[in-house]
Parts: structure tokens; C-alpha cells; sequence
């Protein structure tokens, strides 16, 4: 191993770190500068929380609430003693002046500057779409599926006719990636054992869930007997898998797939990601869906004391190709670029070891890919929950979540059934409007 160069020689004494992003990779970032004597960090995102986005699929679902895998970032830093947080939405960076711009105007200064923005949905130039079929990449999202999912059963269960029912009832999940598939698969069960527990003039037959996937399989970064295995667990659940189908269209009251319109109470996309506009800032052109190019110190190519970490950052792995966007990639990257900072220079570059590849696919089954070998089936579910609940930000959220899953599958119930009627933006008479029209209601 070989030392390298001083990440500052201008300000030895004291140095100000500016984190942009408390995601998995700033918050690890942050954690390893923790009381650090000659370095003073600020902590910059535009939410008051770090969220635990694995598992955001269950709020969608009525599993778990926000409040169980959400954590205050002042909360997780407060012990600290040279950590700040500015809870603002960052809209530029200068590097001549190695300044960072706020939205509201405010210019915060920094010596070492680490971009942890995360990525967004990609609607492929739809943007419009958004509102009518949310990803998840927030509370508000997960909320409002919720909402949107709970309310249609509400309104099936008045319905007139069967066609509405039948309409209200479908939900279509775009994507057939890891959050696609824990989705559809989620959303099944909960519809299947609601109508069965507590609706009174609704039936089983009336639900039906869609996973549509523009490519040949689901899970498509994992081998393909995994692949197989979620795609006949999914239909043994009553998903309807459909590979090789293009969303055209997607409308309030439902979508156009390859060209036949497909009524719904419910849409969700997670058919892809995109870094967050971070590289327009430093007026640089993006790599690999936005991201930003760096090297194996993570420091953006080309300019000193800026560095990217997570989905917003590119770096080429062992086997030639980008790192993925996944959660344990940015927390490594997180942790390894604290200790660089921390120390003054990076000993060496970064490597990542890779822990496995995980989705979960519904009550006991879940699929594991650790590359040189592979789990499916009731113990990859088990480890999965392992895994998902050490990783969650202290024990009380390790603690609270382990109880309600626990619960959960002893009683099949789900406690987070609660709508929230200010979670839609998009309007509770606008929607119902749409499928009466839809379904030929007058």
C-alpha cells in the first residue's frame, strides 16, 4: 500500500468538512468524523431525517409506519460535540470559492466538500407520470401509496358494479427490479388477507396486482434460477408477471400497457433510478445516468477536496462495470471516506466488499446472491430480516420493528392501516372521477 497525497495542506489545524446528504453514505461519512479534534463537519439536506429505504416498501403497505425507520438527523448526531446540521435544499456549488449555495440564498463555506445526494425515480423524459404512478424514495411517496391503496379498497367495497370493483381493486406495479418485485408481492398479501378478514361484499377474485417489466425476466441482476423462483412464488400468490411489456401511457385512472388500457385504482413505478442533479452543479457532465465520474479516493476527477459517495458518485469496480446503487455500497463509501478525512490521506483505494444481493418476494421467501453462491426460499428470508433489522440506525428501531414483525406473522395483521386523507395530492374526487369514467359509471 502507498500513502497518498494530503487531502489539505492549506488548513492543517482546523478544517471545515461540508456533507451534502444524510443517506447511508453521508450519515457514515458524518459518524466517522465524530468528534474528530482538528474537524468541524456540517451535515446540509433538505429532510430533518435519515430513512431507512428498504424498508419503505412496508409503510407503502401498511407494515411498519414512518416513524419505525426514520431517525432525526440532529437525533443520530447530537453527541458529537463538532457536528452541525442545516436542514436546507442545496442549488449550487462554486469550486473557485469553495462555497455551497442554499436555496435560500445563504452561502456555506467548506475545505473538503462530500456530495451524498442519492438518486431519484427516472421516469424516462414522462415526468408527468409522477403524479399519478409515485416511486419510493421518500415518506411522502410511501405515504401516499398507502393512501391510495387503503382508499380502494374503501371505495370497492361501495361499488356498484363489478367492473368498478374490479378496477379499484387492480394495482399496477411498473418495474421488476428488487423494490418491483417486494411491492407486488406486498401488496398482495395485504389486499388477500384485508378482503378476506374485513371486507363484507368483497371477494378475492376482485383483487388483482400487476407487475409489469419492460425486460425478459424480474430481478434481472440475479442469476436467473432466482429469477424463476420469484416470478413462480409471485403467480403462486396471485401477481400477474408480465416481462417483455412497455408502459406507454399512464393516466389517473389506470395505464396503457402495450396498448391495451389497463384500469387501476392503484400505480406504482420503480422501473428506474437516476442521480440526483449534483454534477450540473459543478458543471460537469454526468456518467451512467447522471452520476458523478470519481477516482479510487472517491474525490471527483478533476477537482481537489470534492468528493461523491453512494448512487450519486461512478466508480468502476473489480469487475469493470459501476458499482450499483445499493445501500451497502454507499455506507462503505461513507465509512472509508470518513476515516481518509479523518486521518488527514487515504492509504488506499477504495474496494468494495460485496455483502450479497437481497429481495424479499413475501411471507417466507426471499432470494439471496452473494455471487459465488446463492439462498432462496424461507432461510434467505430469515437472513433477510437479520440483515434488514441490524442494519437499521440503534436499537430502538432494531427493537420496534422486530416486535411488529413478529406480531405481524403471528396475526397476519397490519397496523399501519390508517388513511390519511391529506397524503394525496392528487385529489380523492379527481381520481374516483376517473374511474367512474373508466368503468362506465354514470
Amino acid at each position: 500500500m502507498t500513502d497518498r497525497p494530503e487531502l489539505d495542506a492549506e488548513h492543517p489545524a482546523s478544517r471545515h468538512v461540508v456533507i451534502i446528504g444524510g443517506g447511508f453514505g453521508g450519515l457514515a461519512c458524518a459518524i466517522e468524523l465524530g468528534n474528530a479534534p482538528d474537524i468541524d463537519v456540517t451535515v446540509v439536506d433538505r429532510r430533518n431525517h435519515n430513512l431507512f429505504q428498504p424498508l419503505l416498501y412496508q409503510v407503502a403497505t401498511a407494515a411498519l409506519s414512518p416513524a419505525d425507520i426514520a431517525e432525526p438527523i440532529r437525533k443520530t448526531l447530537a453527541h458529537f460535540s463538532n457536528i452541525d446540521m442545516i436542514m436546507a435544499e442545496v442549488v449550487g456549488i462554486d469550486p473557485s470559492s469553495r462555497t455551497v449555495s442554499l436555496s435560500d440564498g445563504e452561502l456555506v463555506p467548506y475545505d473538503h466538500l462530500v456530495i451524498a445526494t442519492g438518486s431519484d425515480y427516472n421516469y424516462f423524459g414522462h415526468d408527468n407520470w409522477r403524479m399519478f404512478a409515485p416511486g419510493l424514495k421518500s415518506i411522502h411517496e410511501a405515504r401516499q401509496i398507502r393512501h391510495r391503496l387503503l382508499l380502494a379498497f374503501e371505495r370497492a367495497e361501495r361499488a356498484r358494479s363489478e367492473p368498478e370493483k374490479h378496477a379499484l381493486l387492480t394495482s399496477i406495479v411498473i418495474g421488476g427490479g428488487p423494490t418491483g418485485v417486494e411491492m407486488a408481492g406486498a401488496i398482495s398479501e395485504l389486499g388477500r388477507f384485508m378482503i378476506s378478514r374485513d371486507f363484507r361484499n368483497l371477494q378475492p377474485d376482485h383483487l388483482r396486482v400487476l407487475l409489469v417489466e419492460a425486460g425478459p425476466r424480474i430481478l434481472a441482476a440475479f442469476p436467473e434460477h432466482l429469477s424463476a423462483y420469484a416470478r413462480t412464488y409471485l403467480e403462486k400468490i396471485g401477481v400477474e408477471v408480465r416481462t417483455g411489456r412497455k408502459v406507454m401511457d399512464i393516466r389517473e385512472d389506470g395505464a396503457e400497457i402495450d396498448g391495451e388500457f389497463v384500469p387501476a385504482g392503484s400505480i406504482i413505478w420503480g422501473a428506474g433510478v437516476k442521480a440526483s442533479p449534483a454534477h450540473s452543479w459543478l458543471g460537469i457532465s454526468g456518467v451512467a445516468g447522471g452520476r458523478i465520474p470519481v477516482d479510487d479516493c472517491l474525490r471527483v476527477q478533476g477537482l481537489d477536496d470534492i468528493y461523491a459517495v453512494g448512487d450519486t458518485s461512478a466508480l468502476v469496480g473489480s469487475d469493470g462495470k459501476f458499482l450499483p446503487g445499493l445501500a451497502q455500497v454507499a455506507k462503505q463509501q461513507g465509512i472509508y471516506l470518513g476515516k481518509s478525512l479523518r486521518r488527514g490521506h487515504a492509504v488506499s483505494g477504495f474496494k468494495f466488499k460485496n455483502r450479497g444481493n437481497t429481495a424479499v418476494i413475501g411471507r417466507n421467501a426471499a432470494v439471496f446472491d452473494f455471487g459465488k453462491w446463492t439462498m432462496k426460499g424461507r432461510a434467505a428470508w430469515l437472513l433477510w430480516a437479520l440483515v434488514h433489522v441490524y442494519l437499521l440506525i440503534n436499537f430502538e428501531k432494531r427493537l420496534l420493528v422486530s416486535i411488529q414483525w413478529v406480531g405481524r406473522y403471528l396475526t397476519r395483521q397490519r397496523g399501519a392501516r390508517i388513511i390519511d386523507e391529506t397524503a394525496d395530492g392528487a385529489g380523492h374526487e379527481n381520481h374516483q372521477a376517473a374511474i367512474d369514467s373508466a368503468t362506465g359509471r354514470p
